[in-house]
């Protein structure tokens, strides 16, 4: 007798019913017949997916865990239907020295009630060949707040590493930035919606250009993090049929989203990079193209939020928003379903080397979540788990929503109810 058995499961729209048999936290079979299990659960004919893998996070911890720490962090992505979560290092202090990375894996493994990775940042040099036996899950470089010559020297020292070592970078180019935003600030500008013009799209695409000429020099492979412009992710695709290895990721935000909410949201849309003009951004029409969305969850207070435009913090939460939105536009036919385990499963994975994530197939892991196309409802910051209880999603009408989550077997959500579960990390 297997631990748990999940029956009456569809693994698409269209599927026929199956049951999904769960031993050691791994899935042990995938048959149309009910297995013989201590534990049953009758999905009654919903739609499973695998646990969706949010590769862009910034849970805070240590150091401002009043906007988030990695207990309530994790609460938000279990609620969300996400099982495995990759943390950012622009914390307090930063996750670049071997160091606090051991510490932020303690603090992760305490806290986390979902699986987690982590994300090394970059300062001293020396420490690169430190962090990397501790297995992060990339290098991530801010290649808005870094010269050229510094950017060299980071690619050359991560290209001398043993074994597959992957960059992330924030793709905005520090000149443009800085030359932009200062003029603006002359000018006396301080409304939202000007954000835009001091990171235009052409930091962005000048960015996205020097990343895939040091990627193809020293043959790294690099991930753009939150693609924001059509012209970018061309650049991107280009280079992946001159043989780069690049992979791309958008944010729910970008995506469905454009500068004209600054309008509406003001600096609750305040986002680095920022919303784009409907001729500039990526169209849903376009999802096939990128690789991943990732949420770019970046939590803050309403009271930083509300500051003035130059002031106030830049992100925005995106855990408990994603799957709902994405699953509305399934159901409005906008996006396909198969589309959505791409994005949010398949290739999170395959791009992060999580050899047990992002399927339902015998022998990995059992992170699972179960969607209602049905469920309707509107989007509220007060049902969220999150410290940041904002959204610019606020008041979207969903139809379609995350109902259960099991991390390895374990139901970590359930009606949007939170139940304990140790988070283990991935690359250990």
């Amino acid at each position: 007798m297997i631990d748990l058995c999940l029956i009456n499961c569809k693994l698409s729209p269209e599927s026929d019913l199956c049951c999904i048999g769960v031993e050691n936290g791994q899935i042990a079979s995938l048959k149309k017949t009910h297995i013989p299990a201590e534990k049953t659960i009758d999905v009654r004919g919903k739609i499973v997916l695998p646990g969706l893998i949010d590769t862009h996070v910034h849970f805070r911890d240590p150091g401002l865990t009043y906007k988030e720490d990695f207990k309530t962090g994790s609460q938000a992505a279990a609620n969300g239907g996400f099982t495995t979560v990759l943390d950012m290092p622009n914390t307090i202090p930063p996750t670049n020295t071997a160091k606090e990375f051991q510490k932020k894996l303690k603090i992760a493994s305490q806290k986390s009630v979902v699986d987690f990775g982590l994300h090394a940042g970059v300062g001293d040099l020396k420490e690169i060949e430190k962090i990397a036996p501790l297995h992060p899950a990339s290098f991530k470089v801010f290649m808005d707040l870094l010269d050229n010559g510094v950017l060299q020297d980071i690619f050359q020292k991560i290209a001398l590493l043993p074994g597959k070592n992957i960059i992330s970078l924030h793709p905005e180019d520090r000149d443009i930035v800085n030359h932009c935003t200062s003029r603006l600030k002359s000018e006396g500008i301080m409304e939202p919606e000007d954000y835009a013009r001091a990171r235009p799209a052409l930091a962005e695409e000048l960015a996205v250009s020097q990343a895939l000429v040091l990627a193809n020099h020293y043959q790294l492979p690099v991930h753009l993090c939150h693609i924001s412009s059509k012209k970018s992710l061309q650049l991107a695709n280009m280079s992946k049929s001159l043989g780069c290895t690049v992979s791309s990721e958008i944010t729910p935000h970008h995506l469905f989203l454009d500068s004209s909410c600054f309008l509406k949201w003001g600096n609750l849309t305040k986002t680095n990079p920022p919303l784009r003009s409907k001729s500039e951004k990526i169209s849903v029409s376009e999802l096939d193209q990128v690789d991943i969305i990732g949420t770019d969850h970046a939590p803050h207070t309403l009271e930083e939020k509300e500051k003035n435009v130059w002031e106030s913090s830049p992100g925005i939460p995106n855990l408990e928003t994603t799957l709902k939105v994405l699953i509305t536009h399934y159901n409005k036919g906008n996006i396909s379903f198969e589309s959505i385990k791409r994005v949010l499963c398949e290739n999170p994975a395959r791009i992060f080397n999580m050899q047990k994530k992002g399927f339902l197939k015998e022998g990995m892991d059992a992170d699972i979540v179960i969607v209602d196309l049905k469920k309707t409802g509107r989007i509220t910051c007060e049902d969220f788990y999150s410290k940041a209880r904002y959204t610019p999603f606020e008041g979207f009408e969903y139809v379609g929503a995350p109902v259960m989550t099991l991390c390895r077997g374990m139901t970590v959500m359930e009606d949007n109810q939170i139940f304990p579960n140790p988070g283990r990390h991935i690359y250990s």
